[in-house]
């Protein structure tokens, strides 16, 4: 690959601004959390809506939510950076220590769900494509559980963000 190529197309995909959640599983492969920013929607039709996400192969929460076969995916608000930095990794990479860290309920199937997120959605694993360097996970939303507080967090410009009204 040219080397311009790759360095154009970072700074592009910097420039766009999308949603950050972390993405936590809980079953007989253990309790993981990491936060993704790579996450979309993709249908409400059939027997459950669907939404994807981008995790590292590396990372030991993808081999993990592929043998717990389903997870979370907390839509973090605009007060809870610190969230999104711990699941990153920069500061532990004890991932039962995360949890200790944060407040969190089970979900009905039992993985964790972030508190205070704005969103939080449960999935069951639908299919999963290794493509080069991350896992492309589709789920299948089997509950959903909003908050009062619907400012999510953002990241774009290689900086948090938030999401303002325009007016007009």
């Amino acid at each position: 690959m040219e080397e311009q190529l790759k360095t154009d197309f970072l700074e592009g995909m910097s420039r766009a601004a999308t949603f950050v959640a972390v993405a936590t599983t809980d079953g007989h492969r253990g309790r993981y959390g990491v936060t993704v920013s790579s996450m979309t929607s993709v249908s409400t039709e059939g027997d459950y809506p669907s939404l994807l996400i981008c995790v590292h192969y590396m990372g030991m929460a993808a081999s993990a939510m592929l043998a717990n076969r389903g997870f979370c995916l907390n839509l973090l608000n605009e007060d809870q950076r610190d969230i999104a930095n711990l699941f990153a990794g920069r500061d532990s990479d004890d991932h039962e220590e995360r949890f200790d860290q944060l407040k969190w309920k089970t979900s009905p199937k039992g993985h964790p769900m972030i508190d205070g997120a704005v969103a939080n959605f449960e999935c069951q694993m639908a299919t999963e494509l290794w493509w080069k360097t991350h896992h492309i996970i589709v789920g299948e939303v089997t509950s959903v559980r909003l908050s009062d507080d619907s400012r999510p967090l953002l990241y774009g410009g290689r900086s948090y963000q938030r999401a303002v009204a325009i007016e007009g």
